[in-house]
């Protein structure tokens, strides 16, 4: 048995060519997570990490495109 000094965690390492790798469960676990928290941060930023000004010209191109689109429609 062999500790992998970086987690003081006992390693089984078995030198059978047949054999897979051990994985820490809790590792793969946390790994996870932290990728889903990531994801939700950027998803966060890009909703709300934007200046007033940004926020105002998004809202004017969007009454815009709905004027357009109003515009463009046919009545029965």
């Amino acid at each position: 048995m062999m500790l992998d000094r970086r987690v003081e965690t006992p390693v089984w390492s078995i030198q059978t060519a047949g054999m897979a790798e051990t994985v820490n469960l809790n590792a793969v676990r946390k790994a996870r997570a932290k990728a889903a928290d990531k994801a939700q941060a950027q998803a966060n930023r890009a909703a709300h990490g934007r200046t007033r000004a940004q926020k105002d010209a998004a809202e004017k191109e969007r009454q815009r495109l709905s004027r357009l689109l109003d515009g463009s429609e046919l009545e029965d």
